[in-house]
């Protein structure tokens, strides 16, 4: 059991995540599907289909974000890398049931990623999944790189961090020291136990995850096979944006290297 549910207070809560019911319809390249998860909840999921030999990549979005946004975004990985793209709700957003927390990142990594690819082997497609977490997303996406990384092909965090507790000490929230320290080092020994290839994607000004946290992703993950990827000028929403070119090539040659 994972002790990120010390995190799960209201004050807490109320600042991590902004979940949003809006659910939208799916591009003809799509489907919806949903993950039974713990206390009778379930996580919807957006499947984009590119092509049936390519890889493909499992992404936790940030928490202002939705599946529904990537319907744009999802041809550029098409395009760009060649791999489909599976984009995974938290609780309370898009079509998801339940109200987000810090617990039910980890407990329903799992469940996503298992679920996710009985969806490929059902399709017929590649039998290999990638892990990708965007901002709050790279705790599922470290989650499951560290617990369940023989299930995955590699991880890619981008504007992501070690660990969740910096958003309670910046803002100065009512968590107990003794439970930062707990969570801090249940995290940094998960991190330390990755040996997955991981491409670290950070913005150079990101204002809301400050560019050490990549740096302290990358000095203390165990992986010998890692990359840090500096986006010159990008703040934490603007990454794509800055570089377009740049950060599809940095992650086609890392999925596409590690062939």
């Amino acid at each position: 059991m994972s002790y990120y549910y010390l995190l799960d207070h209201p004050q807490v809560l109320q600042y991590a995540f902004y979940p949003d019911g809006a659910v939208s319809e799916c591009p003809e390249f799509a489907f919806d599907f949903t993950v039974s998860v713990e206390d009778y909840n379930h996580i919807s999921c957006r499947f984009f289909k590119g092509n049936r030999d390519w890889p493909t990549l499992l992404y936790f979005h940030g928490n202002g974000e939705l599946a529904s946004d990537y319907n744009q975004i999802a041809p550029l990985y098409f395009q760009f890398v060649a791999v489909n793209l599976i984009v995974a709700e938290f609780r309370g957003y898009g079509g998801s049931s339940g109200y987000p927390t810090f617990a039910g990142l980890i407990s329903d990594a799992l469940p996503i990623l298992e679920t996710a690819r009985e969806k490929v082997l059902e399709l017929g497609f590649r039998d290999e999944i990638w892990v990708m977490g965007r901002s709050m997303g790279s705790v599922s996406a470290l989650e499951l790189a560290g617990r369940h990384g023989e299930k995955i092909k590699g991880l890619i965090i981008e504007s992501g961090f070690p660990c969740a507790t910096r958003l309670a000490r910046r803002l100065q929230l009512p968590v107990a020291e003794t439970d930062l320290k707990v969570i801090e080092k249940e995290c940094l020994e998960k991190i330390r136990g990755i040996t997955l290839p991981v491409l670290i994607i950070h913005g150079e000004g990101d204002s809301l995850v400050a560019i050490e946290e990549a740096y302290t992703l990358d000095r203390e993950i165990g992986s010998t096979e890692k990359q840090l990827h500096i986006v010159p000028r990008a703040d934490h929403n603007s990454v794509i944006a800055e570089d377009l070119q740049g950060y599809f090539k940095v992650i086609k040659e890392f999925i596409g290297g590690k062939k």
